[in-house]
């Protein structure tokens, strides 16, 4: 997004200043590659149309139709991540697998949001989640490398690209940076927004009457925990609640838990991973409820995928991760937005 004082960014002078940083994408990306290829990956291209373009409650697609050959549109949307087809791919006989897709996200606009944006997404069939921690850990240093940088930048924080990730569950962080016992808070999937709102309230945060527990959870997260994240290295923010990963495994020792974490550096979130969910009558149920959530709060849903939905009763054992291209080239170059490491931003 340009302030009304900028030049286009096709402007030569404005062109020539951003170039540097575009050369650096193609550099960290080629790395990452080489990387991954140097590991067995085999990189797959996902078609953008699907039927469902994702089944969680704040997730917005861009809608569009397909008009067949007897001329009736039917409704599809531009894929928000390549989730549902790379998890195919798996059923399919696939084992270790990436992509750079483009992805498509409304509602989402500003200095770390495009509305169409690159998403680096890997799955490993067999493996721990925690084996993607390390992955992460490989793609800060060939970003860093690759771009000349000896730290990562953003917004005055600097993180240490070289240096192994910290893990922390989501629960410590609450707990210590916002004073809050977020698993009192929760029994399995069920949740007492009564009783998160109540610390938080007690903490300073500001809440409107009909927010939900999620909605509590987000803004405490936003406001008290992520601010501190990932500086001087990056963080793994790691068992998100049961109720907060629609498509992760919960954790085996505490049902409260899930095997979801988000990586995050210099205060940015930048992945989201998942041990994952391969109970397709249990996928079903939390899509559902996802659906109804979003009924509640902006009147739509989107179709489920029941193509996907019988492909899991086929997957194996896996682990996966989405990890934000253009923010990882963000800040190994230093970049203030997101628009400057894109090589042609969406115009407003």
């Amino acid at each position: 997004m340009r302030s009304a004082s900028e030049s286009p960014w096709w402007d030569r002078d404005r062109h020539a200043g951003r170039r540097p940083l575009l050369l650096a994408r193609g550099r960290i990306q080629a790395a990452i590659r080489d990387w991954l290829g140097a590991q067995g990956f085999i990189e797959v291209d996902p078609l953008a149309l699907a039927v469902s373009p994702g089944n969680e409650a704040h997730l917005h697609a861009f809608a569009t139709s397909r008009i067949g050959n007897d001329g009736l549109a039917r409704p599809m949307y531009l894929h928000t991540s390549p989730e549902f087809a790379m998890k195919k791919l798996l059923a399919a006989g696939e084992e270790r697998i990436f992509a750079f897709s483009h992805v498509w996200r409304n509602r989402e606009r500003g200095a770390l949001h495009s509305p169409e944006f690159c998403m680096l997404e890997w799955y490993r069939a067999g493996d721990d989640y925690r084996v993607l921690f390390d992955d992460c850990g490989q793609y800060l240093r060939h970003a860093a490398e690759a771009a000349g940088a000896e730290v990562l930048r953003f917004r005055g924080a600097e993180c240490d690209p070289y240096a192994a990730p910290e893990v922390m569950s989501m629960a410590e962080a609450f707990r210590e940076f916002a004073g809050i016992d977020l698993l009192a808070t929760c029994d399995g999937a069920e949740t007492d927004a009564a009783a998160l709102r109540a610390q938080a309230e007690g903490q300073g945060v500001r809440l409107a009457p009909d927010d939900g527990w999620s909605d509590i959870l987000s803004r405490v997260l936003v406001e008290k925990v992520e601010p501190h994240l990932g500086h001087g290295r990056p963080l793994i923010l790691d068992r998100y609640p049961a109720a907060e990963a629609a498509l992760a495994r919960r954790a085996a020792d505490e049902p409260r838990e899930a095997e979801r974490f988000e990586l995050y550096a210099c205060g940015v979130e930048l992945a989201n991973g998942f041990g994952e969910l391969t109970d397709p009558v249990e996928q079903r149920r939390r899509f559902e409820l996802e659906m109804e959530e979003k009924a509640r709060i902006y009147g739509e849903r989107y179709p489920l995928d029941e193509d996907f939905l019988a492909a899991l009763a086929f997957m194996p054992p896996a682990s996966g991760c989405a990890l934000g291209f253009d923010r990882l080239v963000m800040l190994a170059t230093g970049a203030p937005r997101i628009d400057e490491v894109i090589w042609t931003p969406l115009a407003e």
